[in-house]
């Protein structure tokens, strides 16, 4: 561990539990910041490369009322 971290750990464990567990929530809720600014970004390319498919003709789109057609009957 850096330097750095070790002291911010260091000084995190004389913090009392609660203070201790909301440092602890707001790092995770960081983490999970860039989490989700990773899932945007990916689906947002999934989305673009589909849409380019859809363009080119690489692939045919089926409307919506045929799909949920055939999702319902496979569900009976």
């Amino acid at each position: 561990m850096a330097r750095l971290a070790r002291e911010l750990e260091s000084q995190a464990l004389k913090l009392s539990r609660r203070e201790r567990a909301r440092l602890a929530q707001r790092l995770i809720s960081s983490l999970d910041q860039e989490v989700a600014a990773d899932t945007e970004r990916l689906w947002l390319a999934e989305a673009e490369r589909r849409l380019a498919e859809l363009k080119s003709g690489k692939v045919v789109g089926i409307p919506a009322a045929k799909v949920l057609r055939k999702v319902r009957s496979a569900l009976r």
